[in-house]
């Protein structure tokens, strides 16, 4: 067995991050490389959204997402320019974004995107680049772009009478440039002919079916559809070699060519001969497979699916290492749950049906499970997860973090103890029940949650029996749903929240909100109808109590509140408003026709609420006042489809599981603290360029706080909610305050405590 090192570097945002980004943090997967770039001392390699480079002579790594400009779109190029020092990278959609090697700074360029062709052949293949003019092989044709002035030249449509063709790699030699399309074999044409955007100018080299060309010692190498690696000689093909597998990807660096197929990479010296052949079989990797490869100092780079880049020395074979950032397995994170210490993710799933067949390909999924802390990423294989499929939400024993419990909708409930699975929960050894009885599958488990006593209160779908409790001393009791439940074959039942006085809140797809409290043995609903609970709709995809006993309700169709989780003890049916909000001084309704995704309370009783297309707000307790509302227009998101809010209420971290990957935002939603003993501030000091506003953190529930400056003039006077509030930096609101050293006086709010802090702040 050959001796792998893995490379891991744990990195919660990019390095040399400016003080100006330290609200936001990237955490994005890196194991499925869609394209690599190089230069003689770094290699560059693309996961899906987000990039990671390694510095050959330093070893360092660096990742760049979207906290640092890029989008959270699919790339499918990339490509560094040494003479301009500048990474270049392409989207499927067309986007491309430059990113400056020398200041850092990162240029969106969406030319592309804004042409007027369809969007789904705007996808960009390949770089070139020749004489400092970028010549860009998109799903549509070519387009010139000059990477030191920054502006697109010519464009390029070469099909039968200028139709739009595939391109998917382009070079030159002698001054022509060669083009390899997808269905009209390789065009050519003269790059002095000043009329290329005229079809008709451009010949066809060659007819067959080719996907790759480059150049080298005057010769044009070429990779068909057959398996074939061919050179032409300025007079016909000769064959290079015929590959155990369709060739696909091919460069040439260093005077090598490299050439990847999907299990096998070559290396050839200019003399068109082998130098390097790695099989994937050779790497102790399950289900490995390649997507490209480059050769540099004597190593083999080779880009993965699931495992990121593997290094490879060339003399000595067992010599290897892997190297990736760490970060989630999948960038697509279906939920998110905190402890002080830990998140714990999962991927997923079922679809927007509530199937768990369809939510990934065809089968329910076998994904790993991953737990973060501040130092470390662990994942849990699947293997491990005592074949739990489809793995949704996650619970966190309140009282003992070490103990999870994740949902699987085919599977059961398991648990987790130390970071170990020990026991999944099935018909086998608890009351819950599978769609089929006694069938052993189909068992969909949707969430929990504890009561004050410490049982566990568990949701299972489409089944009579949708509410179960495992209590804390180890017994299981189920409660038929009969009575309150219609459609039972098609109900899903997604969340419960558990209040105070022990009644248990259910979210449901076809019966809204359902309330149920074993003391009265009553079940109770909130839906469609005004008399019926004024729903705007039966589909209830979240719950939240604040902090107040409120019952926030986000379905698909927009936003209501019941006023008071004892209306569950009242005669009449329960009743959920919708919040108004005056909009240009009309009168609107907050989150019209929005479909919601996850309601998170802060610790000031502020409202997190996620959107399925419209990124996450953050509204004020009683709803009235927006305070921030990200999108990935206005904000490192990488995708406006925001599936679950998580916020650690011991640091105040929030965190955003979007299907394009995941990223944080320091905010103030933090627990209030027992005394005045940790308050601390940050950042301090605050550096020029700094953009955001300055936390003061460990306060108690209505602390009176006052900022001066060393003068003692007030700037600045709050009172706290939670246990965290923010400055602006401003003197109440009018002007940014000078440079300088200002005091912060913190006191309860009954003056038994106080504090004194400083901070300073560098214009």
């Amino acid at each position: 067995m050959k001796k792998i090192i893995y490379i891991f570097v744990f990195l919660l945002s990019s390095i040399g991050f400016s003080q100006a980004n330290l609200q936001w943090k990237g955490y994005f997967s890196y194991n499925e490389i869609k394209d690599i770039s190089e230069s003689p001392s770094k290699i560059t390699a693309a996961g899906e959204n987000a990039l990671f480079s390694k510095n050959l002579a330093t070893n360092t790594i660096k990742t760049t997402n979207t906290v640092d400009g890029l989008s959270g779109e699919t790339i499918t190029a990339i490509y560094f320019s040494q003479d301009a020092k500048k990474t270049i990278i392409g989207y499927e959609s067309g986007l491309m974004i430059v990113v400056n090697d020398i200041d850092g700074s990162v240029t969106n360029v969406v030319d592309i995107v804004n042409k007027s062709i369809p969007n789904n052949i705007k996808r960009i293949n390949h770089f070139m680049e020749h004489q400092g003019i970028i010549y860009i092989s998109c799903d549509f044709g070519i387009v010139q772009y000059n990477i030191n002035t920054l502006e697109f030249g010519d464009t390029y449509f070469i099909g039968p009478n200028g139709q739009e063709i595939r391109i998917y790699q382009t070079t030159v030699l002698n001054n022509e440039i060669y083009a390899v399309s997808q269905f009209f074999g390789i065009k050519k044409a003269s790059l002095s002919n000043p009329n290329l955007i005229d079809f008709a100018q451009w010949q066809t080299f060659d007819s067959g079916s080719w996907n790759g060309i480059v150049t080298i010692n005057n010769q044009l190498i070429c990779q068909n559809l057959n398996n074939g690696l061919y050179r032409h000689n300025g007079t016909n093909f000769q064959q290079i070699i015929i590959l155990p597998q369709a060739g696909i990807d091919l460069r040439v660096f260093n005077d090598k060519i490299i050439v990847t197929s999907q299990n096998h990479v070559y290396v050839f010296n200019t003399n068109f001969i082998q130098e390097t052949h790695i099989q994937s079989n050779q790497i102790n990797i399950e289900n490995l497979s390649f997507t490209c490869a480059t050769f540099i100092n004597n190593y083999i780079y080779i880009g993965t699916n699931n495992t990121g880049i593997i290094s490879i020395n060339a003399s000595s074979t067992s010599d290897m290492e892997v190297i990736m950032p760490k970060g989630p397995k999948r960038n697509y994170i279906f939920a998110l749950k905190s402890s002080p210490t830990n998140l714990w993710i999962s991927y997923g799933g079922y679809d927007v049906e509530y199937n768990p067949n369809t939510f990934f390909q065809f089968s329910p999924t076998r994904f790993d499970i991953s737990k973060m802390t501040s130092t470390e990423w662990k994942h849990i294989p699947f293997a491990d997860l005592l074949n739990a499929k489809s793995m949704t939400k996650i619970t966190i024993d309140p009282n003992d973090e070490n103990i999870v419990y994740f949902h699987s909708y085919y599977d059961g409930l398991l648990k987790i103890e130390n970071d170990v699975p020990t026991t999944i929960y099935n018909e086998t050894n608890s009351t819950l029940n599978a769609i089929v009885p006694n069938s052993g599958v189909n068992l969909r488990i949707g969430d929990s949650d504890f009561d004050r006593s410490r049982n566990l209160w568990v949701l299972n779908s489409r089944v009579p029996n949708g509410l179960h409790v495992l209590k804390n001393n180890g017994q299981w009791q189920q409660y038929n749903m009969s009575s309150i439940l219609t459609a039972i074959g098609n109900n899903d039942i997604s969340e419960i929240k558990v209040d105070r006085n022990g009644t248990k809140w259910m979210a449901t797809n076809k019966n809204g909100v359902i309330a149920f409290n074993e003391n009265t043995n009553v079940f109770k609903k909130i839906t469609e109808g005004v008399d019926t609970g004024n729903l705007p709709s039966t589909e209830v995809k979240a719950l939240a109590i604040d902090n107040r006993n409120q019952v926030w309700i986000g379905t698909t169709k927009g936003l209501r509140v019941l006023s008071s989780t004892s209306a569950y003890n009242s005669e009449n049916q329960m009743k959920a408003n919708a919040i108004i909000i005056l909009e240009e001084d009309l009168a609107q309704e907050l989150l019209y026709e929005q479909v919601i995704t996850d309601i998170v309370v802060d610790g000031s009783n502020r409202k997190w609420i996620s959107t399925v297309d419209s990124g996450v707000f953050l509204f004020s307790a009683n709803g009235q006042e927006t305070i921030y509302h990200f999108t990935k227009d206005n904000s490192p998101l990488p995708s406006n489809m925001v599936g679950d809010v998580e916020i650690n209420e011991t640091t105040g971290e929030i965190f955003f599981a979007t299907d394009k990957g995941m990223v944080s935002f320091q905010g103030t939603a933090t627990r209030p603290a027992d005394d005045l003993r940790n308050v601390y501030v940050y950042p301090n000091p605050v550096r020029p360029g700094f953009i955001g506003t300055v936390k003061i953190a460990g306060l108690l529930s209505k602390a009176n706080i006052k900022i001066t400056d060393i003068e003692g003039n007030l700037v600045y006077e709050t009172t706290s909610e939670g246990g965290t509030i923010e400055w602006d930096t401003t003197a109440f609101g009018k002007y940014k305050v000078a440079s300088g050293v200002y005091m912060i006086f913190i006191s309860a709010e009954d003056g038994s405590e106080t504090t004194v802090k400083k901070v300073m702040i560098i214009r």
